[in-house]
């Protein structure tokens, strides 16, 4: 049966799968992802009981009787290890059933949760904690929008399992397959009516319409389990199909809705407010939105987020929100709509003037180049914008060149150096420019500093560069000169010396087949033979390394 109700998702809901597990990679334009992973560790028995379950290890007798009965009543059989010693009851914690042992540490772990909740939950809110009330408030909004996230990639894939068992005729899993999903949809529109603050009328009624289908394509299910008729159950495949079509139609319009909505909200308040506090929460909720894939960045950029982020960038009295606001922005203008936005409101120009300007922090000149490095990418397919950017295109370059050489960090020199990188591959002019500007001296510098030059990513924005300089020939006698030949060979033969990396390898074989033609007499036979005369391809297997790389 072919996927017919796939048409009707947004797309973002795929994007989703394909995102998890990204978390702390690098994207192509060497901009690193900044999701941080919260981790929650099982807490182990290596204190008893009583310290667990009492406050500060206190042990009342009368209390403790209570709680070690209970425990007792949950995990019968245990009433035995009270009589040996400790270090024996650790022995036979570890050598129960695993899943026995989580039970017991699920239960340790919900008390201690409990009792933390009940302790913390305020009794009022003073009126002057109203902006601390109102960051918690937007921290929960976002944690709940990321719920909701998770909630609807599980609902796209057991819909996708279900059309799945439906083409092999399998109706019992059918059928449970979609009890499940229509409990995961009632749970979402819960879940999210608790936290949201407004919903349309549209909302209400895409809701209504999603809960009955729901319910309607159960009915199907359950009836055609109960049939054993076989041309009967062939005949009710057809509803049942289209059923499912419908449900995901629907599901996908109400995910659609809710997002936009959501992201309404946070552009509404970082247009209105004058809170830096209030501001710099609602871009952040914004920026891990961006997070979850090109579909949200879309939204967010058709709905103004572009315009409004931008705005901020352009006010002084947000100036220790320009790092974040710049990071937002890079990751919007990874999408069409994003760069269509950013002609709109010049926001080439505005970057330009943030990168030349001297006050501004290290920092916010490093985000600067990320947005850089992202709408020069050559890995894009529209290059529209691209017109006003050779209008700034030399004062953007020399302030690049200037963050690689005053670099303080690793990433610092990789988002100026993966920006100079991209903008050599449309224009030689910036060649040019680069080389007036000594880059290449500069470049070479830093790569010998492993401070800077901590990466492969570094290494290849680096040799990337190199690579297209040399198509210059005063470039390419400059890299002769420096001894870039042997250097180049090196990272060639050596695979620890590019950390295995495959895209450093390329791009030193493309600088060192340009540098041959000018210098041929620099190489050994055996080098011109191997990295120079046979196809780019050929020259490449020879030289990679085929041990799996761990970098």
């Amino acid at each position: 049966m072919p996927l017919a109700y796939a048409l009707y998702l947004p797309g973002f809901l795929f994007c989703l799968s394909d995102l998890r597990g990204c978390v702390g990679t690098r994207n192509q334009t060497g901009a690193l992802s900044r999701r941080p992973r919260v981790s929650r560790k099982v807490p182990h028995f290596q204190t008893s009981y009583q310290e667990l379950l009492l406050p500060n290890g206190r042990s009342d007798s009368s209390l403790w009787k209570s709680i070690h009965k209970r425990i007792n009543m949950a995990f019968k059989g245990e009433d035995h290890l009270d009589s040996l010693p400790l270090p024996v009851q650790r022995m036979h914690l570890i050598q129960v059933d695993s899943v026995q042992r989580w039970m017991e540490d699920l239960k340790l772990m919900t008390d201690c949760e409990c009792m933390c909740i009940l302790q913390s939950k305020p009794i009022s809110i003073e009126k002057d904690e109203q902006n601390e009330h109102i960051l918690s408030s937007q921290y929960s909004t976002c944690n709940n929008l990321q719920l909701l996230l998770k909630r609807a990639w599980i609902i796209s894939t057991e819909l996708t399992r279900i059309a799945q068992k439906l083409e092999k005729n399998r109706w019992q899993r059918v059928h449970s397959m979609t009890v499940r999903v229509n409990c995961h949809v009632r749970s979402m529109i819960n879940e999210y009516n608790t936290f949201t603050r407004s919903s349309s009328e549209e909302m209400h009624q895409l809701e209504k319409l999603l809960i009955d289908k729901c319910s309607e394509f159960t009915a199907f299910t359950e009836r055609c389990v109960q049939t054993e008729d076989e041309q009967m159950l062939r005949s009710m495949k057809s509803c049942v199909n289209e059923t499912l079509t419908t449900v995901a139609q629907y599901f996908g319009q109400l995910i659609e809705l809710v997002l936009t909505h959501e992201a309404q909200n946070l552009l509404r308040q970082i247009d209105l407010s004058d809170s830096v506090y209030i501001t710099e929460s609602a871009i952040n909720s914004l920026f891990s939105l961006t997070q979850e894939g090109a579909h949200l960045c879309r939204i967010i950029a058709k709905e103004g987020g572009v315009v409004a982020l931008f705005k901020i960038c352009r006010q002084d009295c947000f100036r220790c929100l320009y790092p974040q606001t710049l990071r937002t922005l890079a990751s919007i203008c990874c999408v069409e709509e994003g760069m269509h936005q950013l002609e709109k409101v010049d926001g080439i120009l505005c970057l330009t003037d943030i990168l030349t300007d001297n006050t501004h922090s290290e920092a916010t000149h490093a985000e600067a180049a990320a947005v850089i490095a992202q709408i020069t990418s050559p890995h894009l397919t529209f290059t529209q914008h691209l017109s006003s950017f050779l209008e700034n295109m030399e004062e953007i370059v020399t302030a690049l060149v200037k963050l690689c050489q005053e670099a303080s960090s690793g990433e610092v020199f990789l988002l100026a150096s993966a920006a100079l990188a991209n903008i050599t591959f449309f224009d030689t002019m910036a060649c040019e420019m680069l080389l007036q500007l000594n880059a290449m001296k500069i470049l070479l510098a830093a790569c010998s500093d492993k401070r800077i030059v901590d990466t492969p990513y570094s290494r290849d924005q680096v040799v990337t560069i190199l690579a297209n300089m040399s198509v210059l020939d005063q470039c390419a006698s400059e890299i002769i000169q420096g001894n870039g030949i042997p250097r180049l060979i090196k990272l060639c033969r050596s695979p620890t010396e590019r950390n295995n990396s495959d895209s450093v390898l390329v791009a030193c074989l493309a600088a060192l087949r340009r540098l041959a033609v000018m210098s041929p007499d620099r190489l050994e036979d055996s080098d011109f033979q191997q990295l120079v005369k046979p196809r780019l391809v050929d020259s490449f297997l020879l030289c990679t390394n085929m041990e799996e790389s761990f970098v």
